[in-house]
């Protein structure tokens, strides 16, 4: 079994689709490691506030397949095919690690680099693994929160899913 950290992020319906896609994943996966959702500014264009957070499961699909799974999610919730990469979005679920996979594999580049940069991706990360380490940089993920400077705001919201306020401190 592999384990698996995702990143999922909503700015159009953002709340239909971020419950729809932690449905289908307890679904298809089961028992699902969750981060509070967090609300961000849009980054690289203009556009409508994210809901954003990150996701831990275990699968033995191998990586193209899972890659695959993925997408159908997305394309199911309304996701566009050749949106430019800047855009709104309904449903966004990225493959942040997949076990220590490294490199570049089926098209897929782990880990992904976002993690290193990105605010809404590395806080809910060091959320659910903070004592993992990043499979390039070496650091745990809860040190790289600690040590990242960046002027993006991100803040939790509350966000209830199968009867449970999953955003709760």
């Amino acid at each position: 079994m592999a384990e698996v950290f995702l990143s999922l992020g909503s700015n159009t319906a953002r709340y239909r689709h971020m419950t729809i896609a932690l449905d289908t994943l307890a679904q298809q996966f089961g028992d699902l490691l969750l981060s509070r959702v967090y609300e961000s500014e849009s980054v690289g264009f203009r556009g409508s506030l994210f809901l954003n957070m990150a996701v831990g499961l275990t699968t033995d699909l191998p990586l193209p397949a899972l890659a695959l799974q993925l997408r159908q999610i997305e394309l199911n919730n309304g996701r566009q095919v050749g949106a430019p990469k800047f855009s709104p979005r309904t449903l966004d679920i990225d493959i942040l690690s997949y076990d220590e996979v490294c490199g570049c594999h089926d098209g897929i580049e782990l880990p992904r680099d976002e993690i290193l940069y990105n605010a809404f991706v590395l806080l809910p990360l060091s959320e659910i693994a903070p004592d993992r380490c990043h499979p390039v940089d070496g650091r745990k993920y809860q040190e790289l929160w600690q040590a990242y400077q960046s002027d993006q705001k991100l803040w939790p919201v509350p966000f209830r899913w199968q009867g449970r306020d999953i955003s709760a401190d």
